[in-house]
This record gives structure tokens, sequence and C-alpha cells, in this order.
């Protein structure tokens, strides 16, 4: 059966091995140029160049199938009785084609969704991103999916149809500083301005906080830490140091710092954090009592023996 599709040739079989070889050989060329350029990006001592990594990662992963389809084709066309079956297939089977293009419609919403991701820059690998409820590094953008690096070393796979029509929340395309709060409650009766110069006074020393400053603000004379007191509550009075960082991941630390620095200034200086206290009425243990006594005393008015 196959004899008759595909007749036995000497010369047209090494046709075929020849086009396999040439595209395995221009795969690995092209793989190979795109991770020399990619090296060159990240041993680079200028600033990291997203749009570039994002792009040649992109096309290293769709030079694979490129070349396989371009391989495929060329087959096609070389076997004389294939390109035959092909043409009738494509001109006749109008419900089979349909069927392939409704099963293959979530496969091309992602390929159209990841070009799309790539070309309008909405992230790049190497950004910090939330997606959806996934936090974590862009690490790659295939064809089909996008690659992100969770806190804990994990790869979250998530389809790029997905992520299309999903809301990002980018931290670093534009400005990578990042504007980081440090949140202390304190007891009613510690010094609060004692509490607000001592988060002061910690965070200017920390070694790893910027001037985060506009301009204008500068101008105006505003302190690089801002200190506020934002609210009160059961716990008692919230104070808010407003400190900046380079990036996402040394705000954090920065902030981990920050917290263990401030307590240990604040139990130095007598500044007692703020817990939640509560309130109870007597009125309740009241009646509970006068219940008591009433079931313990006669009809007569005499108490019970």
């Amino acid at each position: 059966m196959i004899d008759k599709i595909i007749p036995f040739d000497s010369g047209l079989l090494l046709t075929i091995i020849l086009i396999l070889i040439v595209a395995g050989i221009t795969s690995r060329l092209a793989k190979s140029a795109i991770n020399k350029h990619l090296r060159n990006i990240a041993d680079s001592e200028e600033s990291k160049d997203y749009d570039n990594a994002t792009r040649l990662r992109f096309l290293k992963n769709g030079v694979n199938f490129i070349i396989f389809i371009v391989a495929l084709l060329l087959i096609t066309y070389t076997i004389p009785s294939l390109r035959a079956l092909a043409v009738t297939l494509f001109a006749g089977a109008g419900i089979f084609a349909a069927f392939i293009a409704f099963a293959s419609q979530k496969a091309f919403s992602n390929i159209v969704s990841g070009i799309f991701i790539v070309w309008f820059k909405p992230f790049r690998v190497g950004d910090i991103v939330v997606v959806g409820t996934y936090f974590g590094i862009v690490e790659d953008i295939t064809l089909r999916h996008t690659v992100i690096k969770g806190l804990e070393n994990k790869r979250i796979i998530i389809p790029n149809s997905n992520i299309s029509s999903d809301v990002i929340v980018n931290s670093t395309i534009e400005d990578p500083t990042i504007q980081r709060f440090v949140e202390i409650w304190i007891n009613y009766d510690s010094d609060l301005k004692k509490a607000m110069a001592i988060m002061e006074d910690e965070s200017m020393k920390h070694p790893l906080m910027i001037d985060g400053r506009t301009l204008e603000e500068k101008i105006k004379g505003e302190p690089i830490v801002l200190v506020r007191t934002t609210g009160m509550d059961e716990r008692g009075i919230k104070i808010r140091a407003t400190v900046w960082a380079k990036d996402l991941s040394t705000s954090f630390d920065m902030y981990c710092d920050l917290i263990r620095d401030i307590k240990y200034r604040f139990d130095k200086e007598g500044i007692k954090i703020g817990v939640p206290h509560r309130h109870l009425s007597q009125t309740f243990n009241q009646e509970i009592e006068a219940t008591s006594l009433e079931q313990k005393i006669n009809p007569d008015g005499s108490k019970k023996q």
C-alpha cells in the first residue's frame, strides 16, 4: 500500500535524507548563533537588554517549528504522489480541514498571543510580574506558553492566550525602582514622636535604601524617608515609613532588615509594639450572678439551705 503511494526510489530517498540533514544542521546553527548572542547580552556590563533577550529567546523557541514546517513542505513537494495527495486533500476535504482548524484553534491562539507578547512587550524575559495570582520572574516565552520562575524556584507554565486576557502587573518594565511601605503599630502609651524618629533613622541608615524623590519633591524639601501615622485601631497607632529601593528583590531584603532593626531599637528605647486589646463588659456577668442568686432564694423569700 505504501509502495503504491510512495514508490521506492533510491534518488528520492537520498533527497529526503539530505533535506532532513540540512534541516538538522540549520536548526543547530541557528540555535547556536542565538545562544551566543544571548550569552553576549548576559555578559555585557551595560544595563540588561531585556527587549533583545526576549526576542531572541522567542526566535530560538520558534526555530525548530519553522524549520520542521519548511522541511515537511519540501519533502511533500519532492515526492510527486504526496504532492498530488496533498493537493487532493486541500481541494476536497473541506470538512476535514474545518475540523483540524477547530481542533487547533487553541494552539494557534497561543502562538498568535506569543507573537503579540513579543511584539507589544507587556513583559520581557527577566521582568518581575504578577499574572493573576502568580508572581515571579519571566524565564522564557515560547510559541505556546510563558514560563515564570516562582519564589520557591518552581516553574509556572501559563498558556500565552491566558496571559493575553489576564491583568499583568509588571514591576520592571519602565522603572525597576520600588517604593516599599514599612508599617508598624505602636502602643497608645508609647512616645509617638520618638517612634517616628526611630523609623526614619533606621531607614536612612540602611545601605539598600535609595533616594526615590522626584525633582519637584527635592525642590520642595520633602524628606528622603517619609514617615506618617496612617491609622488607629485596637492595636494602637499605625506608623508608615516610605522607603525606596533599586528593585523588587532588593526592596524585600531591605524590608526584612528594617522590621528587625526597628524592633531592636523600639525595645531599646522603650517603645511598645501595638497588640489588639479587648474590653469586656461586666453587665453580662452581673446578670448571671443575679440569676444565680434568685435560684437560691425560696418562694417565701428565705434562702435555700
